[in-house]
């Protein structure tokens, strides 16, 4: 009760007062490529109940579906705008409102699409979907340059669901079984950490939970 009243007063006071960045945000994204403001996909949430989720979008019309599920290094499907807002991280406001309707909440294990919750371990599955997904999690912090470790790969899919996803899985884990109002505290001041000081937040290989 308290997670979803903390969701709410936050999710709620930063659209009020992050309205106007939010709207020149929306605009610049229109005026620097062709297409809308936002991006939205098909996201698997709590016990399985698949959602739309929002993002700035931050790549070509209909890149998603032109090429592989992830980004990779410098994908040349990102725009100039969605260069910049996925390095600021800034692309993910608009989850504020999945959060405000009870789709998201602030912290909980990052929602993937449909194709990859199908390889989830069946011993992991339904416990990492027990609980809400959320806008940040450890591993949001520990894989911050995700992109850029997969573009060290020769395989970039391959590591993805072989390395990077299982350690993913068992953050989610450990946060589903363990979380708190006061974790998800450090967790959301540790990602502000994260943003604002990027030097101190390198993403960490796979497999190297911390």
């Amino acid at each position: 009760m308290l997670k979803r009243l903390l969701d709410i007063v936050v999710a709620g006071s930063a659209l009020l007062v992050l309205g106007p960045a939010l709207l020149a945000i929306a605009l610049w994204v229109r005026c620097d490529s062709a297409g809308g403001a936002f991006f939205r996909q098909e996201r698997v949430g709590r016990h399985g109940r698949h959602f739309t989720i929002y993002k700035f979008r931050t790549m070509r019309t209909g890149a998603d579906r032109s090429g592989p599920a992830i980004t990779v290094g410098e994908d040349a499907r990102i725009t100039r705008a969605g260069h910049w807002l996925r390095h600021s991280k800034l692309d993910e406001l608009p989850q504020l409102f999945n959060v405000l309707v009870g789709d998201m909440s602030l912290v909980g294990p990052r929602p993937e699409v449909p194709y990859y919750v199908a390889m989830y371990p069946p011993e992991l599955h339904d416990l990492v979907l027990s609980v809400r997904p959320g806008i940040t999690d450890l591993a949001s912090i520990a894989f911050r340059n995700e992109s850029t470790l997969l573009a060290q790969s020769a395989d970039p899919e391959r590591t993805y669901v072989e390395e990077i996803l299982p350690a993913k899985l068992d953050y989610a884990a450990r946060y589903a079984q363990n979380h708190g109002l006061w974790q998800d505290l450090v967790i959301i001041a540790r990602t502000v950490d994260a943003v604002l000081r990027p030097s101190r937040a390198p993403g960490r290989g796979a497999g190297q939970p911390r």
